[in-house]
């Protein structure tokens, strides 16, 4: 496996570790023959200001939805089958007609440029190399055409904020059509901020290094647009030119809705726990919006997946993907680019196994019945 990456480039404001000095008091320097989530996220810490691992690490109110969130996925227990022969997995698939290598994405996160210089193009070349989609953020520190310069490897979205005025949203809804990506993400869950205490607790500001390149350049031209609605989701499409995937949906019936006015894919989210809390668990959520909409459009569904077997119960309640957000931060700060990689190789390759190891040879194909609720 790839290194976690080097100590001597650290992010503004991170401590150097002095010669010799072990990464944690858990980690002597060697490397676990596997993807240890808890150490990676221990590393990402030590290297972080406090300030800024907490706004990655947080979530809203009382950080119950975030609590939760991984518990959820495993309230499913697998149902394993026997002799099928299986011995290999195919593990491409496609979203909305794109290729990919692995079912496991990225999601979009902001201000990745304090977790490492590079920031997005970093992770969208480490996306690419792992050969899975990713997905930018409004609030990136790179430019729409920046990020989509290093997306060489394979596709990538651009998920839209309404944070400006209308006429900047649709200009960034434009330029990402134009730029290259393959679809534009509506964040629906987020009319206004949660309430993030940690952030709150340590009056969290951007480093003045770190850019918000796809803000409006001055106050004026940041004013937010009106509240979106249902007849956004077809607008945008046409601004864009692209299909459209609504993200942060827990509920059929509003499933149902988006779909019906012209949703190419619709995202079951928690917004990481950072927006209403507590929010039902995706892995709680997702089976109602499956059978709302599935059978018509692809489904996808992220929030405390932390291991293959999450991804497979995923893929079991009717995901076509799922997305991993803080796993890819840990990554991203601890080894750039190699480190987003390593994670979303190793998820990807605890899935593979999941997979043999319950006699399933095919991501498209994950039966219902792979899973049952823990009794």
């Amino acid at each position: 496996m790839a290194s976690v990456g080097p100590a001597d480039s650290p992010v503004p404001g991170q401590r150097r570790r002095a010669p010799g000095e072990p990464e944690t008091p858990e980690d002597p320097g060697r490397e676990p023959p596997f993807l240890d989530l808890d150490l990676l996220e221990a590393r990402a810490r030590d290297r972080l200001p406090g300030p800024v691992f907490d706004y990655y690490a947080g979530g809203a109110e009382s950080e119950t939805t975030l609590g939760e969130a991984t518990g959820a996925w495993r309230s499913w227990r697998l149902r394993p089958r026997v002799l099928r022969g299986v011995t290999a997995v195919r593990l491409g698939t496609e979203l909305l007609g794109s290729g990919v290598r692995t079912p496991i994405a990225v999601a979009p996160w902001a201000y990745q440029g304090m977790a490492h210089p590079d920031g997005e193009r970093a992770t969208a070349r480490g996306a690419g190399a792992a050969g899975a989609l990713m997905t930018v953020s409004t609030s990136a520190t790179h430019t729409v055409e920046e990020v989509a310069a290093e997306t060489t490897g394979s596709p990538a979205w651009f998920q839209l904020y309404r944070l400006h005025s209308g006429g900047h949203t649709d200009d960034l809804a434009r330029r990402a059509g134009d730029a290259g990506y393959r679809a534009l993400v509506l964040t629906v869950d987020l009319p206004l901020f949660g309430r993030r205490r940690r952030d709150l607790r340590h009056d969290f500001a951007l480093p003045a290094d770190v850019r918000l390149a796809n803000h409006p350049p001055d106050d004026r031209a940041a004013q937010p647009m009106p509240a979106w609605t249902f007849a956004d989701i077809a607008r945008f499409g046409q601004v864009s030119g692209l299909p459209v995937v609504v993200k942060g949906v827990l509920r059929g019936d509003d499933a149902v809705r988006c779909v019906q006015a012209g949703a190419a894919a619709v995202w079951v989210s928690t917004h990481g726990g950072r927006q209403v809390d507590p929010a039902i668990a995706s892995a709680h959520a997702l089976p109602e919006v499956v059978e709302a909409v599935g059978g018509d459009v692809e489904v996808y569904a992220d929030g405390g997946i932390r291991s293959g077997s999450d991804v497979l119960v995923a893929l079991a309640l009717g995901a076509s993907a799922v997305f991993v957000g803080r796993p890819t931060i840990w990554g991203l700060a601890t080894g750039g680019a190699d480190g987003v990689t390593r994670v979303l190789a190793a998820l990807t390759e605890e899935l593979e196994r999941t997979m043999v190891l319950c006699g399933l040879d095919d991501v498209r194909s994950v039966p219902r019945d792979t899973v049952t609720p823990a009794r």
